[in-house]
């Protein structure tokens, strides 16, 4: 018996949950899911609807898994809870007030993964909790980014696989011209569309390259190394893939780029990626001081099985635990409470309505390609080419959305136009003292791009709920706070192009736009609302 105590002593205790404390954690873990689920629902239904996050239905399972690798470790921890896991349940819940205010659905989102970090770190303690927190933080590439953020993304990633195919096409001289993400083969045009862009790829992979990084068992520096190199493995391999559709193309045909095909060679880039992510292991394995087989450097551990003769110990409820518990079902309350009002879309004139005839100019309406439009997703635009009496044009472009609360935001000339193959020579913000919108002077963007020994001038500006805004960035602040305090995101995006003669006078062409903007800058409250 002696003996028996002796040994159950050595044993370092295991802390065991409690049936209570598993109904109650499982009692607070529903509670936030019903707290959170308008923005977990739009999130998930981004995950169906969009390719580039089809993966992240498997975020979640795997998160769990990666922390029940830790289990034998977690049982012998004792949980104290941290204070600190409170604070992040209070952030948690003001954003959730703010999104829920706004409607907006990444701030619910992200409100939720903190809230959940919040709870998990109450419970646990910061010691606890830093043995989960890599499993934790993987929880965060779930999450779709803003689409403002997607679309300028993916413009430059876009332009990028763009060049690098076409350079890849040139080494098996194939005579190719690229405007922008346009490639021109001569009998056919390869446009670098979104399914193109690459994003399909970097998402998925960055995530599989935190996860390798974190089974490999080589030196941090190692690891890091491993998860970045993901996002120039997606951008070589897809320029690849592009470069190869147009060598197939060149050779056997349209039939190359199109239907079954083309989703295939989706398919195998990918693979052949996770290829390159294991190579790069080997190889890094063959520096530094790290050595032995894949087994002991990359390998799925499963948890140690509880020792015979442990002290078996109850996991008591922390404090700090309840205190979030209480926290968070404040704030079920503040829910309950607030009001959720309905975004209001203002009356306005249909663009189709605006005049073709001004003081000295004459319009002729235009449409926009189905390409384009199913890309900027807007509700009522205007593309249309003035002359004036001496023969000289502009070109008047508008785009209005009801709402941009989901997403669908206007998009800004400066990440499209180089889209199209242009440069921009020039780029800064000019006050037009001529020009009045609401009692003051106009502002707006203006550059000058080229394109093939082309020029023009463009001037354009964002005129959003009776503020007119020249910087992208002010925008999104003024979206957030006008969907909280006013419920509304709707806005226009202007835009006037004048074309700049071979060796003529770009000022000439400043006042040109000039003169049109101060034509048309009355008439436009008719057609976006203040």
């Amino acid at each position: 018996m002696a003996v028996n105590s002796i040994d159950r002593a050595a044993v370092a205790p295991v802390w065991r949950l409690s049936w209570g404390l598993v109904l109650l954690a499982a009692a607070v873990g529903a509670l936030s899911l019903w707290l959170f689920w308008d923005g977990l629902s739009a999130m998930t239904n981004q995950w169906m609807g969009s390719p580039e996050y089809s993966y992240a239905i498997l975020i979640p399972p795997i998160a769990a898994f990666l922390i029940w690798q830790q289990k034998d470790r977690l049982e012998r921890i004792p949980f104290e809870g941290s204070v600190w896991g409170v604070v992040l349940v209070l952030l948690g819940g003001g954003l959730l007030v703010l999104g829920q205010l706004a409607t907006i659905y990444i701030l619910v989102q992200y409100a939720y993964v903190i809230t959940l970090y919040g709870l998990i770190l109450s419970f646990t303690g910061s010691r606890a909790f830093r043995v989960i927190a890599v499993p934790l933080l993987i929880l965060a590439f779930m999450i779709p980014l803003p689409m403002f953020f997607i679309y300028n993304l993916s413009t430059k990633l876009q332009l990028l696989s763009s060049e690098l195919g076409v350079w890849f096409m040139r080494l098996f001289d194939i005579s190719v011209f690229v405007e922008g993400n346009v490639i021109d083969l001569g009998g056919y045009k390869l446009q670098v569309a979104e399914a193109c862009d690459g994003l399909r790829y970097l998402f998925p992979l960055m995530t599989l390259g935190f996860l390798m990084a974190y089974f490999y068992k080589g030196a941090l520096w190692k690891r890091i190394f491993l998860f970045l190199s993901s996002v120039p493995i997606t951008i070589i391999m897809n320029s690849g893939r592009i470069g190869t559709i147009g060598v197939m193309v060149e050779h056997w045909g349209i039939g190359m780029a199109e239907g079954f095909l083309h989703e295939f060679q989706g398919w195998m880039v990918f693979m052949l990626s996770i290829g390159l992510l294991l190579g790069e292991m080997a190889l890094l394995n063959r520096v530094g001081r790290e050595s032995g087989n894949w087994r002991e450097l990359f390998g799925v551990e499963f948890p140690a099985a509880t020792p015979k003769g442990a002290a078996l110990r109850p996991r008591p409820v922390p404090r700090t635990f309840m205190a979030a518990t209480a926290i968070l079902v404040a704030f079920v309350v503040i829910a309950l409470m607030l009001p959720r009002p309905a975004e209001t879309i203002p009356g306005r004139a249909s663009f189709a309505e605006f005049p073709m005839r001004l003081p000295g100019w004459t319009g002729q309406p235009g449409v926009l390609d189905s390409v384009y439009l199913n890309q900027l997703k807007l509700d009522d635009y205007l593309l249309a080419d003035y002359v004036n009496d001496s023969g000289r044009g502009v070109n008047l472009y508008m785009s209005y959305y009801n709402s941009q609360r989901k997403g669908d935001a206007v998009h800004s000339p400066r990440s499209c136009l180089p889209g199209g193959g242009w440069q921009m020579r020039e780029f800064d913000q000019r006050e037009l003292s001529a020009v009045r919108v609401g009692g003051r002077p106009l502002r707006v963007n203006r550059t000058e791009i080229e394109l093939g020994g082309r020029r023009e001038l463009v001037y354009y500006w964002f005129q959003q709920r009776g503020r007119v805004i020249d910087n992208e960035f002010a925008v999104k602040w003024y979206l957030f706070w006008d969907a909280v305090t006013r419920h509304r995101t709707d806005g226009a995006l202007v835009r006037i192009i004048g074309s700049v003669p071979a060796g003529g006078d770009v000022s000439a062409v400043d006042r040109e736009i000039t003169d049109f903007a101060a034509l048309i800058a009355p008439k436009l409250p008719d057609f976006i609302p203040n």
